[in-house]
């Protein structure tokens, strides 16, 4: 199939989930302040209902909400969860929380695969974090990229389409030339919708082990892979 379809030149990167880790990333930091603390809860539980409350959040925005950047809606909705669980953090520890965004731990394959897939290819960012938030995270996991990218830049979150286009145009490619790289179908739908090439690599455990895996989009053109060393091999990198 490779041989056959012209590699993207540009490669841009969801990051929370497909480069990162963020669940247990989370629940690390979240039991190691519950240790020091009395807030003592499920906190599986807490950290999934945060990040299902994460694109209701960014919907919101979408929809005409003032824009505001992922650690202002981060704090907000946290603080909604945990009310839900009948948890109230102090001030300081939903601070730690917050910003756990910046300390998450890279996929075990995530930083060969990037700096492989950086030899032929330009590789960025394209995440809803904000840059700050984004220099922070890369520079922790020790993830190397061409570009950090992010909905920032367009004052959006994705999948709007001004955020992909804006990439595109900070680096000068056109949409046939570039490749999305996401773990979610939606980033992916909305990335090929634009003429962007999809690119799906499957994070089985993101939602925790035995929870059901993010299964590949029906989209024409789509790459799998399992992982990015996985898909360096396949574009021969």
């Amino acid at each position: 199939m490779m041989a056959a379809v012209k590699p993207p030149r540009v490669l841009l990167f969801d990051v929370f989930g497909t480069l990162v880790d963020w669940r247990s990333s989370l629940i690390e930091i979240a039991e190691t302040i519950a240790a020091h603390s009395d807030s003592q809860a499920n906190w599986a539980d807490i950290i999934d209902g945060w990040r299902r409350a994460y694109q209701p959040a960014l919907d919101r925005v979408r929809g005409g909400a003032t824009w505001r950047d992922l650690d202002s809606l981060q704090r907000e909705t946290l603080t909604e969860v945990t009310a839900q669980h009948g948890i109230t953090l102090r001030p300081g520890d939903r601070e730690t929380l917050v910003r756990g965004w910046r300390r998450l731990r890279a996929w075990p394959d995530s930083r060969e695969g990037l700096d492989r897939l950086r030899r032929k290819h330009v590789t960025a960012t394209l995440s809803n974090g904000h840059v700050a938030l984004l220099a922070d995270l890369l520079k922790f996991a020790d993830l190397r990229v061409d570009a950090v990218l992010s909905a920032q830049l367009a004052g959006g979150y994705k999948p709007d389409a001004k955020v992909y286009f804006e990439a595109l145009r900070l680096l000068e490619c056109q949409p046939e030339d570039a490749g999305m790289v996401a773990a979610h179908p939606s980033d992916l739908g909305a990335a090929a919708a634009l003429g962007i090439r999809p690119i799906f690599v499957r994070r089985r455990v993101e939602w925790g082990p035995g929870a059901a895996a993010e299964q590949a989009p029906a989209l024409d053109g789509l790459i799998e892979a399992d992982g990015l060393v996985d898909l360096a091999e396949a574009l021969g990198c």
